[in-house]
């Protein structure tokens, strides 16, 4: 529909300029709006006055001699110059019209185009630390990066999907400790677990397999483990002491790993936790309809050289200094808050150093877009890495971070908890059985990504309008009934080609109905563009609306062959405009219900 208008008005542009008004270099490209009250018209375009000032012409005049232009089109009612120059189009119901043809015609790539042709996007979303299950709150990124990304595909961008393992760090370490001492428990140790230990079951499981597949191979006397250990500040069994230190403890405990196992079986018991878990959310995510491209590992950064030579390209640049023994980045140069520490006084290198070696790989592999997807908490992260990126002078422009706040998961109105080093919160998987992954995918992408979500499991489960999932879905099967009606009244179902008989369609639904099918190609570019899946759910309910009111208002197969010839072919593209928006949530449209 724009496409039209926006074809009408680079006409008139052009004949204004071989009249010699205007230099055609300059001109930019006409911009066209729905309008929010039908009283201005379908379309409006504010284009007289973007060049009113340029070409010395007042807005009006200019808007005026624009109209005049305008070649003559059936897609065209009339067209009116409202306040300081804007032009307001109204379209012919004949126009709409045709936008029924046109989806039955291209079906399932209906409101999909080449917007983005050629130019390749990075979205790298979820990368949760594989040291537990997936919880509700990793739902929310997954559901939202997911949608995001096939967005883009849809509108012809080549888009690279992303998950940042972080199989290195003190993390990763703390899981493989963890393992340990539950194995040594089961192997009759008496060794108390750390305050600051993963404590949930998976923790207890894998340490069941690594006990059953190898009895006593791993085991250690538990005065061993705890000699020279500092104390814990709490733990399970006693009230918290005022001279333990929890962090001390934990990392004195994976000294100790390190130590009595030996670089071999301590890679082995680490391994084994990475990889059971990571088996999980690799799992737990395709099982969501979340697929990967690329599962990118940490350790490779380091491993391929990466993390030194960014350290090195930041250091040959004037941007490190040593201090306390540590190296440090000069951020604040760059409007950090404060430098950062890349190395630290033991040697290691940091999750910092890891981050900007990363994304300093992510640009040299040619993306012209990066979209990262983070939690909320990670919001501090933004400026260090955009601070260390501009001092590697790469351009931080083509990095986008997008922030996903935490979905609060109610269960009979009462909010759970979740924590992963604690083992306490509701996973992924659980909250897929409850309510299936419609619900979940649809709920987990209706407010926009930096707002807080209250997901209400009761009406994520409830089979009834306010379910807005339900109510979707609902209008798509509501059509596949009507068509299993007509066959057992022994009517065709194949409606006639072409626009044969849509001029029938005149009834105040059927018009608002063909209007709002209409915008689903500009809806699907636009929340593209702006990552903003939410727009698509907003939509679609508002589709499933028009369409329900319709049913309730009209009959379908009625006597008059041409007019139910007419009124088929508006629910049939229908039933195609929901489905294909649905598919793009990841979300079924069920023939039935």
């Amino acid at each position: 529909m724009k496409s039209a208008i926006h074809d009408l008005l680079r006409a008139a542009v052009a004949t204004l300029v071989a009249d010699g008004q205007f230099d055609a270099s300059t001109l930019p490209l006409p911009q066209l709006d729905r309008t929010r009250d039908p009283a201005h018209g379908d379309l409006a375009t504010n284009l007289a006055l973007v060049l009113a000032k340029q070409f010395g012409t007042k807005p009006r005049e200019l808007a005026q001699q624009l109209v005049n232009a305008l070649p003559a089109s059936p897609v065209l009612a009339r067209v009116e110059i409202a306040g300081p120059g804007f032009i307001n189009f109204f379209l012919t119901d004949t126009a709409y019209h045709a936008v029924i043809p046109q989806i039955l015609d291209t079906g399932c790539n209906f409101g999909r185009s080449q917007h983005g042709a050629g130019k390749r996007v990075q979205v790298e979303f979820v990368s949760a630390n594989p040291t537990g299950p997936l919880h509700v709150g990793h739902g929310r990124g997954a559901a939202y990066g997911a949608v995001v990304a096939d967005l883009l595909a849809a509108i012809g961008f080549d888009v690279h999907r992303e998950y940042y393992v972080n199989d290195a760090g003190r993390q990763m370490d703390i899981l493989g400790t963890s393992v340990w001492l539950r194995y040594l428990e089961l192997c009759g140790e008496d060794v108390r677990f750390p305050s600051n230990g993963y404590k949930g079951d998976y923790v207890w499981d894998i340490a069941a397999t690594l006990h059953r597949e190898h009895g006593d191979v791993y085991r250690v006397d538990a005065a061993e483990v705890l000699a020279g250990v500092p104390l814990d500040a709490a733990n399970a069994d006693e009230p918290a002491r005022e001279d333990g230190d929890k962090e001390a403890h934990i990392d004195g405990l994976i000294a100790a790993a390190k130590r009595l196992l030996g670089d071999n079986r301590y890679r082995y018991v680490f391994e084994l936790g990475l990889n059971v878990i990571l088996d999980d959310i690799r799992a737990d995510l395709a099982s969501f309809g979340v697929e990967y491209q690329e599962w990118f590992s940490e350790r490779s950064l380091t491993e391929r050289g990466a993390v030194n030579r960014a350290i090195e390209r930041l250091r040959s640049g004037g941007h490190l200094y040593e201090q306390d023994g540590a190296l440090w980045f000069r951020s604040t140069a760059f409007g950090d808050e404060k430098d950062r520490v890349v190395v630290r006084e033991n040697g290691q290198m940091t999750y910092f150093a890891s981050d900007i070696a990363y994304h300093m790989d992510k640009l040299e592999r040619g993306f012209e877009r990066v979209i990262d997807i983070w939690g909320a908490d990670h919001h501090g992260y933004i400026p260090r890495v955009k601070a260390a990126l501009t001092a590697l002078g790469d351009d931080v422009t083509r990095l986008e971070v997008l922030l996903v706040q935490f979905a609060i998961l109610y269960r009979g109105g009462e909010k759970a908890q979740m924590s992963t080093r604690s083992g306490e919160f509701v996973t992924l998987r659980q909250l897929r059985n409850d309510v299936g992954c419609d619900a979940a995918r649809f709920f987990y992408v209706m407010r926009r990504c930096e707002q807080h979500l209250d997901f209400d499991l009761d009406l994520a489960k409830s089979q009834s309008a306010d379910n807005p999932v339900y109510y979707v879905q609902y209008a798509h099967a509501r059509v596949s009934s009507v068509l299993r009606q007509a066959v057992e009244k022994g009517l065709a179902l194949e409606p006639s080609a072409g626009v044969t008989n849509l001029e029938l369609l005149t009834t105040a639904h059927e018009l608002a109905l063909v209007r709002t099918l209409s915008r689903y190609p500009e809806l699907v570019e636009t929340a593209a563009l702006r990552a903003e899946p939410h727009q698509l759910t907003q939509y679609l309910r508002e589709l499933a609306n028009e369409f329900h009111t319709y049913y309730n208002a009209q009959q379908f197969l009625v006597p008059d062959a041409a007019l139910r010839d007419a009124r088929l072919k508006l629910i049939l593209a229908t039933r195609q405009v929901l489905r294909n928006g649905l598919s793009l949530l990841g979300v079924s449209a069920p023939e039935s219900m």
